[in-house]
């Protein structure tokens, strides 16, 4: 994306310029999350990773943000986003 600039070629008494705007590659799903079964009281982690490591993810259920607290622990290195649910239980279904 830096390179997007006017670029000139110059022949001595004439010049040719052109514009390059060079787009964001959009960030995508290189693993998707995968269905999970767990025994109620485990732990369970969720992950996946995308193409861009500096993407920031969202985690949500039931189209409600979550966030870290003593249920929930949301991290992530590099490509990967981890969400790691404490405890489950039938509702976290």
């Amino acid at each position: 994306k830096s390179d997007s600039d006017t670029y000139t070629c110059d022949i001595g008494d004439a010049q040719s310029r052109a514009k390059l705007v060079v787009q964001e590659k959009p960030c995508i799903f290189t693993k998707e999350l995968a269905d999970t079964e767990v025994t109620e009281g485990e732990d369970v982690i969720l992950h996946c990773e995308t193409s861009k490591s500096d993407s920031p993810v969202k985690w949500c259920k039931d189209g409600k943000s979550l966030r870290n607290s003593s249920k929930y622990n949301i991290s992530r290195s590099g490509f990967e986003a981890k969400l790691v649910i404490h405890r489950a239980e039938e509702r976290d279904s």
